[in-house]
């Protein structure tokens, strides 16, 4: 392995099977014990009142310093993007952390659009799938990732339930997974609502502690009848989740999965996951080894390569 020491890749790979079998074993005996936060925030996103306006996109979109879209916010046409032989094309990625589409619901002769983004499970599937711990579900409601302890392993793309984290091709060196963070860290724990929900102008969110926004959603359920679908959809889903929605058709119609069931994904696997035999430790350990190692090209690590030279290296430099 050339320019890396032997000595740091055999540390770094041991180091890194020692942690993820700690931490394989904490989720297992955690599994299915967490249900949020009992003051955490969340936000109600009513679809009758959106317009589509993609004023939450460009809010989203300068709060977390994006580049700027192919097209301008205000341009409507994207929304003949949204899908294509069946498949849904606009969805949350590395340039766009928020989206809208529009949906013709058979049920309706109007349009309904719908926000999509990271919905801060109560029990993020994402969470438990990361074998180096790069989530957190803080205290606020939020999910939030930190990429200086991502690997790069994208478990936690395939796991995630509402397909959502976003992979960053810009380095292959650099893995960064990217999303929708509720704005945790310049206004959430301070207390302040999101950007997207701050900008609308039709106050299609609404946010606010999660116990509060239940209240609120089922309150408009009942003195609108025929309005809303009996059903707030996020209160229960796969153990519940911060962001809520509130539709006037079935939620099949806009996008969402019906029947996705009340158990979070945890519960299904974590039978599995108190009993993973140490091979299937092994090969993230690897990965976390040569992560470490592409990212710590210091002037201690150069000492190390010199001084872990044979006299047969020389050799093969040349």
């Amino acid at each position: 392995m050339s320019g890396i020491s032997r000595r740091r890749f055999l540390a770094a790979s041991v180091a890194g099977c020692a942690a993820t079998t700690l931490a394989g074993t904490k989720k297992a005996l955690a599994s299915g014990s967490f249900s949020g936060y009992p003051e955490g925030m969340g936000v109600l996103v009513d679809l009758t009142r959106c317009v589509g306006c993609r004023s939450c996109e460009a809010a989203c979109n300068k709060e977390q310093q994006l580049p700027a879209p192919e097209l301008p916010f205000d341009d409507k046409s994207v929304f003949d993007q949204t899908f294509h032989d069946g498949k849904q094309l606009r969805r949350p990625d590395e340039n766009a952390y928020t989206v809208v589409n529009r949906y013709q619901p058979a049920s309706s002769d109007q349009p309904v659009y719908r926000k999509v983004q990271c919905n801060h499970c109560s029990e993020p599937a994402c969470l438990t799938s990361c074998f180096v711990n790069a989530y957190t579900k803080t205290k606020e409601g939020a999910v939030i990732y930190n990429s200086k302890v991502c690997v790069g392993c994208r478990n936690c793309m395939i796991a995630c339930p509402f397909h959502i984290p976003g992979y960053s091709y810009s380095s292959a060196f650099d893995p960064v997974v990217k999303k929708c963070i509720f704005c945790h860290e310049t206004r959430l724990k301070n207390g302040l609502p999101p950007a997207c929900v701050e900008i609308c102008p039709q106050e299609a969110l609404t946010f606010g502690k999660r116990k509060e926004l239940l209240k609120i959603g089922n309150n408009r359920i009942q003195t609108h009848p025929g309005r809303y679908v009996n059903r707030i959809y996020g209160e229960k889903e796969l153990g519940g989740t911060s962001w809520m929605y509130l539709s006037p058709v079935p939620f099949s119609e806009v996008g969402f999965d019906p029947n996705p069931g009340n158990d979070p994904i945890i519960n299904q696997v974590k039978d599995f996951l108190g009993t993973v035999p140490m091979v299937l430790a092994i090969w993230p350990a690897m990965f976390a080894g040569f992560h470490l190692l592409a990212k710590k090209h210091d002037g201690h690590e150069g000492h190390d390569q010199t001084a872990d030279k044979t006299p047969g290296d020389e050799g093969d430099e040349q």
